[in-house]
């Protein structure tokens, strides 16, 4: 008996099509994770276990050398302290303001979101260079605010004891905006048949928020914590540009990064700046794993 091939329907040539569309996009973020993400990692990783002379193995070496740096334990306390204001100015502000646009009209909402999204559009050199303006009392547009504070020069409004405060306002500032529009994306997603029942069942507006929308965004609140957590350990451009611009006011390794960034590039210690690097990574991924384990971040709702 002859046996008659058919040719494939639409249908499932239209599903090939797009199937092989979405193998190539993620075949390119692949390739681009692998080049920029997985390999640097790997050779920040070599270079921390290995010396700078013939690159033998220098088991926990370069670490201990980074770690007992007189410079290394402040700027470890500088990063806890901003990481503390920025994290919960991030988490508190954020989600008030998504839950604030959410609960508008239409109209209202949209405007909102342009506003809250706008300062994103800076980069992060612009938005620094930007708030070096706003914080000089000689130049500033709220320099009334400044001086209500009884700060009337650039060196007293970037004291020590300010800059952890000050690069978190300057953090959000350009970061927040995206996250709102994610946390109202979340929101949307709720049905609104149930936000319904409770109204009908008597909750106020205030208690819709509290008791339906927040635990049914908590993975979006866990998911940007993390993310938050790990860009926060990155600290490099504010700190960075304003001690640039205080001319020796402000260390130029006040954050690790910047202590990495000196090993590298001035003591030409690429192994000591890796271990740094190394330690951050690792501090990122013990929080990435507490907030998983406590959040079930990735477990089937």
């Amino acid at each position: 008996m002859a046996l008659t091939l058919r040719a494939p329907s639409r249908a499932v040539t239209r599903r090939r099509h797009r199937s092989a569309a979405g193998y190539s996009f993620v075949g390119a973020y692949v390739l681009l994770l692998l080049a920029f993400g997985a390999a640097p990692t790997a050779y920040a990783l070599w270079l921390a276990f290995t010396t700078s002379a013939g690159g033998g193995f220098a088991g926990f070496g370069n670490f201990l050398q980074t770690a007992r740096d007189f410079r290394f334990i402040p700027a470890a306390e500088h990063l806890a302290f901003y990481l503390g204001f920025w994290l919960v100015s991030l988490v508190v502000l954020v989600v008030g303001l998504a839950l604030v646009v959410h609960s508008r009209g239409p109209r209202a909402s949209k405007a909102l979101r342009l506003a809250y999204y706008v300062p994103g559009a800076l980069a992060g050199a612009a938005s620094v260079i930007v708030w070096l303006f706003v914080l000089d009392p000689a130049v500033s547009p709220v320099a009334f605010i400044l001086h209500a504070f009884g700060w009337s020069t650039f060196d007293e409004v970037i004291s020590p004891g300010h800059l952890p405060v000050l690069f978190a306002i300057m953090a959000f500032w350009t970061g927040a905006g995206g996250w709102i529009l994610v946390m109202y994306g979340a929101l949307n997603n709720i049905p609104e048949e149930l936000m319904e029942s409770a109204r009908l069942d008597g909750a106020s507006p205030w208690q819709v928020a509290l008791r339906i929308k927040l635990p049914l965004i908590r993975k979006w609140v866990a998911y940007m914590t993390i993310l938050a957590f790990a860009t926060g350990t990155q600290l490099f451009v504010e700190p960075q540009l304003v001690s640039q611009a205080s001319v020796g006011i402000i260390s130029p390794s006040w954050s690790p990064n910047q202590l990495a960034y000196v090993y590298a590039f001035q003591l030409d210690n690429f192994n000591g700046a890796s271990a740094i690097a190394v330690d951050l990574l690792i501090l990122g991924l013990i929080c990435a794993v507490l907030i998983i384990s406590r959040t079930g971040l990735f477990e089937a709702s």
